[in-house]
């Protein structure tokens, strides 16, 4: 039998990242139940489709909190990890409101789009406060947002047209263009603007599905965010195609003669 040595701190497993994705699976799993709860009257294929589908963000959180591994995950990651839950539960939600079994525009789902976006504001200072802020858990949070941004924009789809994807599609064609583009690949700088316009995607297509507000109005809030959004973008491929020339023309002016 093995004894912890003196001045050592036992391993707490519960934060460890193979048993925090566990949790949060059956945790995706829980919400998409609660979802179908809510849900009026739903075919056993529709319904299936929804489970699985609550469990799709637990593939993206995996892939970031890989790089946790073995160490233990922040407390900061797990408030995170609230956004993937929220997108699991959403995902499902998505399924019944293109069956019809669940209404796009409601209450329930607005205090839950509510509440993840909360958690958005306060895993930073978590971070920052427990001294465990850093490249790793910016790309969990930035993932965490996309993934949420991708779901609620299928939500807002249902309500003022399919045009509202491209929230949600237009980061994973960044992704894309980088894959075959190097330039686009390099880091970006940090960016107060690029911040306030992403938080501000998530408002714009939470009204989408607020009851109270009116369709036309939600719509005009979409098309103003939507294009905030391309022009950050915009900026965001200018500014790394030009560090790019310029460091290809660093290298050259660089080379013997």
């Amino acid at each position: 039998m093995t004894t912890a040595q003196p001045g050592s701190t036992p391993p707490r497993p519960l934060r460890r990242v193979g048993a925090v994705l566990a949790m949060l699976a059956l945790g995706q799993l829980g919400s998409g139940i609660v979802i179908l709860s809510l849900a009026g009257p739903a075919s056993a294929p529709l319904g299936a489709t929804a489970l699985l589908l609550s469990l799709a963000p637990g593939p993206v959180a995996a892939a970031t909190l890989r790089a946790r591994a073995p160490g233990e995950v922040t407390s900061a990651d797990l408030l995170t990890l609230l956004r993937h839950l929220a997108a699991g539960a959403l995902a499902a939600a998505s399924v019944l409101v293109l069956g019809g079994a669940l209404p796009a525009r409601s209450w329930p789902l607005a205090l839950l789009i509510a509440a993840a976006l909360a958690s958005d504001a306060l895993d930073g200072p978590v971070a920052r406060r427990t001294g465990t802020a850093g490249p790793v858990g910016a790309r969990i949070d930035m993932e965490a947002d996309a993934a949420l941004n991708l779901v609620l924009s299928v939500l807002a789809a249902t309500v003022v047209g399919p045009w509202a994807l491209a929230f949600g599609l237009m980061r994973y064609g960044f992704v894309a263009a980088a894959a075959v583009r190097p330039a686009l690949s390099r880091p970006l700088a940090f960016s107060r603007l690029r911040r306030l316009i992403g938080a501000a995607q998530g408002v714009a297509l939470l009204l989408a599905v607020v009851p109270a507000v009116p369709t036309r109005v939600a719509t005009a809030v979409l098309v103003l965010a939507l294009g905030l959004l391309v022009v950050s973008f915009a900026r965001d491929v200018i500014a790394l195609e030009r560090r790019g020339r310029r460091e290809r023309r660093e290298r050259r002016a660089g080379r013997p003669g």
